[in-house]
């Protein structure tokens, strides 16, 4: 018996894409495969010591020195 693709239009679209059929069975199998995850606040809702501690995470240099709008700058291009 053959296992049945739970949505076949994401598994075609993969296949599409050039992933495996393995591949792409896994995910269009996967529970709530395809759907939007959560959404983050924009940069211009958080404040400075928020921004600041997203630029120390991904390791911007220089962040200490750097107003609100200069770390939004960075995150972005980053």
């Amino acid at each position: 018996m053959a296992n049945r693709i739970k949505n076949e239009d994401q598994y075609e679209a993969l296949r599409d894409q050039g992933y495996s059929k393995e591949k792409s069975a896994r995910i269009a199998n996967t529970p709530n495969a395809g759907k939007k995850g959560g959404k983050s606040h924009k940069y211009e809702d958080r404040t400075k010591e928020e921004l600041y501690q997203q630029a120390k995470k991904v390791g911007i240099e220089g962040r200490s020195n750097m107003s609100k709008e200069e770390l939004i700058k960075s995150l972005r291009s980053h």
